[in-house]
């Protein structure tokens, strides 16, 4: 099945995406306008202390309102392939490096309306480094049992689409899983 782009107009370019409105033919042959949001991916990462802690973040987020619970995480640059942009995060947000690094996968969190994809990656033998956050960046770093962090899930204080994969997929044995 494929669908065929009549038209694309840019509504907007941001910082981060652009969204645009699309003309298209479906593959059922229905003509249709779509608005999506073109991104240029981005990378999770879930960081495996020594100990087996996981590290997670609480970071203000204006669009909820408020902070939440996430891993750490961020867009990639032109140019920049999913690890590089793994590394670079872990460094920027949580003043981390690490010298073992698993791919989880890649998911899509919003194919509805977005073509961002996520590519996740479990980090371990983490080394200290300077933290650099961005200006626009608020958040607390926080060490957690990795059967906190899915009670976490369980009980909806982790409700980030992206940290709830990445915590599943690291457990799930797609890596070394985690102890309980």
């Amino acid at each position: 099945m494929s669908s065929h782009c009549n038209e694309s107009t840019v509504v907007h370019e941001g910082r981060v995406f652009a969204l645009h409105r699309d003309r298209v033919t479906l593959p059922n042959g229905v003509d249709a306008t779509l608005d999506v949001i073109r991104h240029p991916g981005a990378a999770a990462i879930v960081p495996v202390t020594e100990q087996g802690r996981v590290v997670l973040i609480r970071q203000f987020r204006y669009a909820v309102g408020g902070s939440i619970w996430e891993i750490p995480a961020g867009t990639m640059e032109p140019g920049e392939s999913p690890l590089v942009c793994a590394q670079r995060e872990l460094t920027e947000e949580i003043g981390f490096t690490a010298a073992r690094w698993h791919p989880l996968g890649a998911i899509m969190p919003v194919p509805a309306y977005s073509d961002e994809i996520i590519h996740l990656y479990r980090a371990e033998a983490l080394l200290p480094a300077k933290q650099q956050l961005d200006a626009d960046e608020i958040l607390d770093v926080h060490e957690f049992h990795y059967g906190e962090a899915l009670e976490m899930i369980r009980t909806g204080k982790i409700r980030d689409a992206k940290t709830i994969a990445g915590l599943m997929m690291a457990q799930s044995g797609m890596v070394n899983p985690l102890p309980r």
